[in-house]
């Protein structure tokens, strides 16, 4: 595969669009606005008016207009002052969590330029990461905020499912796909937050559950350990969750009914114009088209299961579990490495993907200057809730990295 690297995570434009994008940036006086001076770098999924979408491949740019409206939670951060700074690439059709671009390049991780980016928001965390930007808007539909969050030392939020409107982008499996955004503080991410968030959890956190045993599966169990220590400090409200991942095969159901509705969103166009891909992603996409009828409803009511069983863990409870394995893996690993570690990674991913709950990846932890982290999940809707405690632990701690 090529893994050619660039230093630009953003699209290229033509002179015309360039135009465009700095009426865009000086469209309005945002003095006085929650998000006043801040640079807003937008994931080459959504929609604004008079920019072409590619969606990662140009294939998908070539046979979609120009759109003519710009995506409801885009134009609600150009509302609230935020300042566009410009397209970012994608993995194609944001179906990678690598973050490699075979057309327009793989954004170089700034912390680890030998190191994946993660995907498929990986643009818009490389311009964060690199201070092109101060917000990176992106989608997350199997860890595509958590994941290049981890990768770049960021902060990420995969609200709520259903909570932000997701018209005005490109979909890849609806009953999972997020809106979702990075930022390299707490104060951003939060700024976002009270810009696109109107539903608040009315319940009292009561308890706080460690996925221990998920913790001891990672590369950086230790440095978790480190810092659980330092935040709780044997607090009672502190109770040992074992999620036996394997048992409720969390990946397999995810992927089944992930790549069941891939299939129904781009398989029509995919047979129409056979674009060049990826060739891990061409398989994964192929691999959709054998998904029979009885796998989708046993992982339909696989994910009912799961769900229930995690919403009554999570009344008033907030999680702790490890965002990914550890590191991000070397640009030089081989492809059936990676196809293994996916599995590891979307093992995690899974669990708020399934049940649709919110997930905030924290950057407090790195192996040999590699950043890594760990992820707090929450009730439904208690988003914003998630980045408070955040604030009130982070105060007890200093960040490496």
């Amino acid at each position: 595969m090529d893994h050619s690297i660039t230093q630009n995570p953003f699209m290229p434009l033509s002179d015309q669009e360039l135009k465009q994008t700095e009426r865009m940036t000086c469209m309005q006086d945002s003095k006085g606005l929650p998000l006043t001076g801040m640079r807003l770098a937008v994931k080459d999924l959504f929609h604004i008016a008079g920019l072409p979408t590619s969606a990662g491949n140009p294939t998908w740019l070539a046979t979609h207009e120009t759109p003519s409206q710009t995506a409801s939670s885009v134009q609600t951060l150009f509302d609230h002052g935020a300042c566009f700074c410009g397209k970012t690439i994608t993995d194609e059709l944001a179906y990678s969590l690598n973050g490699q671009n075979i057309h327009y390049g793989t954004p170089c991780n700034p912390t680890n330029p030998d190191r994946l980016p993660g995907g498929s928001t990986s643009g818009s965390a490389v311009a964060v990461a690199s201070d092109f930007a101060d917000i990176g808007l992106g989608t997350d539909t199997g860890g595509s905020i958590r994941v290049p969050a981890s990768y770049n030392g960021l902060f990420g939020l995969r609200p709520t499912h259903g909570v932000i409107a997701v018209d005005g982008l490109v979909p890849l499996a609806p009953s999972f796909d997020t809106v979702g955004w990075l930022a390299q503080d707490l104060d951003h991410l939060e700024a976002t937050a009270n810009a696109l968030l109107a539903s608040k959890h009315s319940e009292t956190i009561q308890k706080i559950l460690i996925a221990d045993n998920l913790i001891q599966s990672v590369e950086h169990a230790d440095q978790i350990q480190t810092q659980l220590d330092t935040w709780l400090n044997n607090s009672e409200k502190t109770e040992s969750l074992e999620i036996d991942l394997d048992a409720w095969k969390a990946s397999e159901t995810f992927r089944t009914l992930q790549g069941a509705e891939i299939l129904e969103q781009h398989g029509e166009w995919l047979a129409e114009h056979n674009p060049i891909i990826a060739p891990d992603i061409r398989m994964r996409f192929d691999w959709c088209k054998s998904i029979a009828r009885d796998d989708q409803k046993r992982a339909a009511t696989q994910r009912d299961a799961f769900t229930r069983w995690i919403d009554s863990e999570l009344k008033d409870a907030i999680l702790i579990i490890p965002t990914t394995p550890g590191r991000s893996p070397l640009l030089s690993t081989p492809d059936d490495e990676l196809a293994d570690y996916r599995i590891h990674l979307m093992n995690l991913t899974a669990i708020a993907g399934l049940a649709g709950l919110p997930q905030l990846h924290l950057p407090v932890c790195n192996i040999d200057g590699a950043p890594c982290g760990l992820s707090l999940i929450g009730p439904r809707n208690s988003d914003l809730q998630l980045i408070q405690q955040a604030k009130v632990w982070l105060t007890k701690t200093t960040i490496e990295g």
